[in-house]
């Protein structure tokens, strides 16, 4: 058969087959929709009817469409190809609409719907036997008009199915090998496919026609919908579930139903997993099956293997489809073809039983019966959550949303889970305008965290440890309305234990508190400097014995008290024997022995070690040291960083990338630049760690909390600071040798350490602590500073030449060249040209913050006035330090650095230790002694003026 032929074959065909669907219609499908019936059920397969009238018009048209362009091929074209051929050209869209028509045609089917038909025009079809009869030749006055109608609106459209099947295996014989053939083969393949699952389809729905007629109307009523098959029935193929949970097993296309008695339980196939493994302590046993819901797992036991198998590979493929969304073409192949279902899914789920999701409704990912992966909880009443889940419990980031009870408001969790319990670092914004930013452990708020008042009333600020969701330990409160901030230790939401109190006018006390109370004798700081040692109420009234020790170095020792109307009355003795300044009480420092320094901030340091105890788990790493953030778009961004695909132009702070690097820089010659560049770093656990501590010191130390009372605390805070980072990384680097199988280095003792700490990790965290420590270091050193730069006033009035002479500079080093002349100048009026490489270079003292950078400019300035001095005696000048302390003091006159006491004392706590004895050690005392005399000088002449005016 050549493809003319076949062509001509085919124009035969189809109109003999055009003319048979007319036929059909006009006899058959016409009669049966001239009236719509007025019971619910014929209303409901009527709907069917029309549903299957559409489909058949479809596929009336397309044949009459085929017919119309094969007969215009036959009359016009002399030679033909197969794209002429439209059943193979076009195949996909005849088996499409064989395939909806045979679908639609099953449905009703499966309904009764043609004994319904039937049944409400009885007398109508009584009529039409011979017009049957032209459709059926084994048509009987016996046959069912129902089952008449049934194989009438199937058995020619089948037939001519295969009819398409024989006219493309003849045009395939004679077609040579090539693409053509190829062509024809694949469609005949498609068509026998279809075939198979025209039969599959209508014995799909025969075998599920036949349950429903079975079954009682409960069981009809509840589970038959037009779309669903049954699949496998217990009766057919024995299989029976645990003992008394049912009498039979039905699998459908869409739902697996165990019956039992008059009731019967449904399971979504979408969220059904069949196992045959022992997942749990209670094996299967030998046939059975593990069926997993979300809410129930039960085994289904079969007699033989045989049994067992057909069963899981139909429950399998039936679970597969279902999650397709579509049924397989054909529908079955052979037993053991097909791919197993996906154990992870997306899917919605009300959960019923009795449970902490009871009347939930979850989407999201599900695993092996269980949420598993992202997903969304919504409860009635409100709540939701939405993240990460872990084998059906809350696990990873998640964000819940709780209604509170008396307002029309939430309560907002951003924070990580462990196992169906918030536990590590999250933001909560309860719906009283109060935020929460710090850790949780099973669901309370437990480690370091920070509570603010964000409302206008009562405004506040708590800083500090928590346990069991109450204040716990030492924490910073701030009262913004009281412009108070209290330092010390917590018990159960109450000031308890030692406390220091600092208020905005600049009073500070040191109190022991229970419950909230003040107790006992305190200290208490004044801002005219005196201090009061002694009891003394709320409002600072001073109570009962006492000493009060005023500035000028008067002591007060007596009772007070303070009547209403007569203010504060006193019995004592005043003692005026001691006439000067006693900076063991003006410059007292709080807190050192009440609070160690290791005791302070410990749930920062906590945290940070499980995470190196828990072996650096990436997806833990925001859970443990998470404290850098403190935003809620900040936090969302950093899950985002976690779980997204990083491209390879950032710099990456991945967990093992960083382990890597570590190993790679532990050498003290690449340390320092890793370091660096890990601490300036939010991404890396180091430099988490450093924002936590920063937010911590800032909390206490800067605003209200700047008070020269605090200056050592503060120090050596700092300085801890520095040595637990050490540790930290110290901590990480055994870790990253461990995880390479190499040796850990070698533990080194204490001083080294401290060593290390100081002067590889000190200088690099200094810039993030430096404006309130040195704003505690310019208080404290405020009266000296005020001296000093008297003293640098008086000094500028000196021209250059008197200013030398007047410190005893000797001549020979003046460098008089450098006082070059303008016209009517007088050289000894000339000011700020001697040594002024050396002035200018100390004056970038204030510009940096690094105690080596400030010893190194000071290096330098000694170096310019060595260099100016040799320029001037013309020759290498090593100067002695009788020459040098009047040089320097020139200079540091002429430079005017501000606070340059602060400067001085900062470079020498924070220096490091392996330069003392050393040539900046040396240098630094030369500046001292400088500063001090400075001091002195102005003393001197106060001292003078006072004097003067008393004689």
């Amino acid at each position: 058969m050549c493809a003319a032929e076949a062509t001509a074959s085919l124009l035969q065909a189809e109109e003999n087959f055009s003319a048979c669907l007319a036929r059909m219609d006009a006899l058959i499908f016409k009669p049966l929709l001239q009236s719509e019936p007025s019971d619910q059920k014929g209303k409901e397969n009527f709907k069917l009817f029309l549903l299957l009238n559409d489909q058949f018009q479809a596929l009336w048209n397309l044949t009459e469409e085929n017919y119309r362009i094969v007969k215009q091929k036959c009359s016009t074209s002399e030679s033909f190809c197969i794209q002429d051929i439209y059943i193979v050209w076009k195949g996909d869209l005849f088996l499409s609409l064989y395939i909806r028509y045979f679908v639609t045609f099953a449905n009703y089917v499966v309904v009764h719907g043609f004994e319904h038909a039937t049944k409400s025009k009885s007398e109508a079809w009584k009529h039409h036997k011979t017009v049957l009869k032209q459709f059926l030749t084994d048509f009987t006055s016996e046959t069912s008009m129902s089952l008449a109608l049934y194989t009438v609106l199937h058995k020619p459209i089948r037939d001519h199915v295969e009819q398409y099947i024989l006219l493309l295996n003849k045009l395939n014989e004679v077609l040579k090998e090539g693409s053509e053939k190829d062509i024809v083969t694949s469609a005949v393949k498609e068509y026998v496919k279809l075939k198979s699952f025209i039969s599959q389809v209508l014995d799909e729905a025969c075998f599920t026609k036949t349950l429903w007629k079975s079954l009682g109307y409960k069981f009809t009523d509840m589970l038959c919908v037009p779309e669903r098959r049954l699949l496998e029935d217990s009766k057919n193929l024995p299989i029976s579930a645990n003992t008394n949970r049912s009498d039979r097993i039905l699998l459908f296309d869409d739902v697996l139903v165990l019956i039992q008695g008059n009731s019967f339980q449904s399971f979504d196939l979408k969220l059904v997993w069949v196992d045959e493994t022992c997942r749990e302590k209670s094996a299967p046993g030998p046939y059975g099956l593990r069926i997993i819901t979300p809410e129930e797992t039960f085994v289904l036991t079969a007699k033989d293997p045989q049994m067992k198998a057909v069963w899981q590979w139909k429950l399998n493929q039936a679970i597969r489809q279902a999650l397709n969304g579509k049924r397989d073409f054909p529908l079955w192949g052979k037993t053991g073809e097909g791919t197993e279902p996906s154990s992870c899914r997306f899917f919605t789920y009300v959960f019923r039983l009795e449970s902490k999701f009871k009347s939930a409704s979850y989407e999201g990912e599900w695993q092996w019966g269980k949420p598993h992966g992202k997903g969304t909880l919504k409860w009635r009443d409100g709540r939701n959550h939405v993240g990460d889940f872990k084998e059906g419990l809350e696990h990873g980031f998640g964000i819940c949303l709780v209604p509170r009870r008396s307002e029309d408001r939430y309560d907002c969790y951003k924070c990580h889970w462990y196992e169906g319990k918030m536990r590590g670092y999250g933001i909560c914004e309860y719906g009283n305008d109060m935020v929460y930013k710090g850790y949780f452990k099973d669901d309370v708020r437990q480690g370091f965290g920070i509570l603010e008042n964000l409302s206008a009333e009562h405004p506040f600020k708590y800083t500090g440890q928590w346990e069991n969701d109450k204040k716990n330990g030492y924490g910073v409160w701030e009262d913004k309305d009281r412009g108070e901030r209290y330092i010390g230790t917590w018990l159960d939401d109450h000031r308890h234990g030692q406390g220091i109190v600092v208020t905005q006018s600049g009073v500070c006390y040191q109190r022991t508190f229970h419950a909230d109370k003040m107790v006992g004798s305190g200290i208490l700081l004044l801002e005219d400097d005196s201090v009061y040692e002694g009891n003394f109420t709320q409002d600072l009234t001073f109570v009962g014995k006492g000493k009060l020790s005023f500035a000028n170095g008067f002591i007060l020792e007596g009772t007070f008290t303070n009547k209403s109307g007569q203010g504060l009355q006193t019995q004592g003795i005043l003692n005026t024997s001691n006439e000067q300044l006693d900076e063991r009480i003006t410059k007292a420092q709080l807190g050192l022995k009440e609070f160690p320094v290791e005791k302070r901030w410990k749930g920062i340091y906590d945290q940070f070690l499980e995470f190196i105890h828990s072996g650096c788990k990436e997806e833990m790493e925001e859970s443990f040291t998470g404290f850098h953030i403190q935003t809620s778009k900040e936090l969302r961004k950093s899950q985002e960083y976690l779980f997204c695909q990083r491209g390879s132009e950032d710099v990456s702070w991945k967990t093992e990338d960083i382990l890597e690097e570590l190993v790679q820089h532990h050498e003290l010659g690449s340390l320092q630049s890793y370091l660096e560049k890990a601490l300036k770093s939010s991404l890396h656990p180091l430099g988490k760690l450093l924002k936590a501590l920063t937010i911590a010191f800032q909390a206490t130390y800067s605003g209200i909390g700047a008070n020269r009372h605090l200056l050592t605390m503060a120090q050596e805070e700092v300085k801890y600071y520095a040595k637990k980072i050490w540790e930290f990384y110290q901590g990480l680097l055994h870790l990253a040798l461990e995880q390479k199988g190499q040796l850990p280095v070698k533990c080194v003792d204490g001083e080294v350490s401290d060593q290390r700490a100081y002067s590889v990790v000190l200088p690099l965290i200094l810039p993030c602590f430096y404006p309130e420590l040195f704003m505690l270091y310019m208080l404290y050193h405020e009266r000296e500073d005020d001296l000093y730069c008297q003293g640098i006033v008086d000094l500028s009035l000196f021209p250059d030449i008197k200013l030398l002479e007047f410190l005893d500079v000797q001549k020979h080093l003046w460098p008089l060249k450098d006082l070059t002349l303008t016209t009517n100048q007088r050289r000894s009026l000339i000011k700020d040209k001697c040594f002024l490489s050396a002035t200018e270079c100390l004056q970038k003292l204030i510009t940096t913050v690094d105690p080596r950078e400030k010893l190194l400019i000071l290096q330098k300035t000694y170096e310019e006035i060595e260099s100016t001095v040799s320029r001037v005696v013309e020759k290498d000048y090593k100067l002695p330090m009788d020459d040098l302390l009047p040089l320097l003091m020139y200079v540091v006159s002429r430079a005017k650095i501000q606070h340059l006491g602060a400067e001085i004392h900062l470079i020498r706590d924070l220096m490091d230790p392996t330069n003392q004895g050393g040539l900046y050690d040396f240098l630094l005392t030369a500046l001292e002694s400088c500063y001090e005399h400075i001091q002195k000088m102005r003393l001197h002449q106060r001292e003078n003026c006072h004097v003067v005016h008393t004689s």
